[in-house]
């Protein structure tokens, strides 16, 4: 999933192509936008922008959006069928999914509150604001005026999420909250039977898991070619504006990213696990390398439990129930990144966000991080159901795809190193199999 086998054969990786492709469109983009700034040359670009490079990045992005649902039910069914009975795993269960959701909705709070703070997609004209919604979402209006008649917070708020058909709801992007509802009911359930009576069901959500991750897998090879097409036709009919503010925005979340896995991560570790902060750092070096390297939660998770077991003392049994859990529901630099994401675009859109559009983002964060593939790439398709949720088109999407790469990388070590914790935490809360303090660092 890291590079496709053509990359592979070409010696260079898949994240340098879509880097190569969102540069070369840039590049070109802004030329073409500078040399002909009027005139028959200009509609000649403008032309080229509309029907050759827009429909490229278009198919790159319909191919996203087409495994959002099956990927987000499989994978939330199969996270919470994992957990086996809650009541039989007691305190463990417990531990381990307060921490999961608790880190997780503190890093996507850290990331709306540093968009509303830095503001990075407020600098655009009103102008360029109407083109860019022009470009992604000709209907952006009647959407957002939909949304904005239904963002009232009543008891009806909660009582719509229960759907009355499940089927309807997958198919109508207003109404995918039912999903998040009803799919954790199907995880439950399957524990109230004998494992041979539900193992086919779960095999065939596993088998269909596997299906939604290779069908991303095939989309993120069309990436590069995406990228520059959606990356050529933004730069080259809007220019420099846009560049600007896309600047800002990895500028934004790469700095949430960096003070979550430096500040707070080794505060946690601290208060509540009793790791010194250097301590940290030396004992996850080697793991930060591979997750940084791979921008995948699951391919770094070998490399994690290995970590875990040797350099932090953590018991085997632990380390193999907590790291499986965390590299699938527990995504903290995804939540903040989607925090991030979802209020720069509602920003660039002229969505104004209260604060109880906010915490339904970072509900939708938490939800949508358990619902993510721990592949690179793999939250990308979840950006589009928080954005309906808040009233802004989920195509705005493509807008940030293009420097998406650069995020990714980044994002991934937030990940393993709160899955690492945890299972510390965990251990070190269970003492019949705790490990020795020698074996602490």
């Amino acid at each position: 999933m890291d590079q496709s086998p053509r990359g592979e054969a070409r010696g260079v990786s898949l994240p340098t192509r879509i880097l190569i492709g969102l540069v070369a469109g840039a590049v070109l983009g802004l030329a073409l936008n500078l040399l002909f700034p009027e005139g028959p040359q200009r509609l000649r670009v403008v032309w080229w922008a509309d029907n050759v490079a827009k429909p490229v990045g278009d198919v790159f992005l319909r191919l996203l959006f087409m495994v959002v649902v099956p990927l987000v039910f499989s994978s939330l069914v199969l996270g919470v069928a994992g957990l086996g009975d809650v009541k039989q795993l007691g305190k463990l269960g417990g531990r381990t999914l307060a921490w999961f959701v608790g880190t997780t909705a503190l890093a996507a709070s850290i990331g709306l509150a540093l968009v509303n703070v830095l503001a990075p997609g407020e600098g655009l004209s009103p102008e360029v604001r109407d083109q860019v919604m022009a470009e992604f979402a000709g209907d952006a209006k009647a959407r957002m005026d939909q949304a904005a008649a239904g963002t009232g917070f009543s008891i009806h708020t909660f009582v719509n999420i229960i759907p009355r058909n499940v089927f309807a709801s997958a198919g109508n992007e207003r109404e995918t909250l039912g999903v998040f509802f009803f799919a954790p009911l199907v995880g439950i359930a399957p524990s109230r039977f004998p494992r041979e009576r539900t193992r086919v069901f779960l095999d065939v959500l596993e088998t269909l898991y596997e299906v939604c991750t290779k069908i991303l897998g095939f989309a993120m090879a069309l990436a590069p070619y995406g990228v520059f097409g959606l990356i050529f036709a933004v730069t080259s009919k809007l220019g420099l504006d846009v560049m600007r503010s896309l600047g800002a925005y990895v500028l934004t979340a790469l700095a949430g990213l960096l003070f979550f896995q430096f500040v707070v991560l080794p505060l946690l570790a601290l208060l509540l696990v009793g790791i010194r902060p250097l301590a940290l750092f030396r004992g996850q070096r080697a793991l930060l390398v591979t997750a940084f390297s791979t921008s995948s939660s699951n391919a770094t998770l070998p490399t994690t439990i290995k970590t875990a077991i040797e350099n932090f003392g953590v018991p085997k049994p632990i380390a193999g129930f907590v790291m499986p859990l965390g590299a699938t529901m527990n995504m903290n630099g995804t939540a903040l990144f989607e925090g991030v994401t979802v209020l720069f675009l509602a920003q660039v859109a002229g969505v104004e966000l209260s604060l109880a559009s906010q915490a339904i983002v970072v509900a939708l964060a938490v939800l949508t991080a358990i619902g993510a593939a721990g592949v690179p790439g793999g939250s990308l398709p979840l950006l589009t159901i928080v954005l309906s949720q808040v009233g802004v088109p989920p195509e705005m999407v493509a807008l940030i795809i293009g420097v998406d790469r650069i995020v990714d990388m980044t994002r991934t070590m937030p990940n393993v190193t709160s899955d690492l914790l945890c299972s510390v935490w965990v251990a070190r809360h269970n003492p019949a199999v705790a490990p020795d303090d020698e074996a602490r660092p």
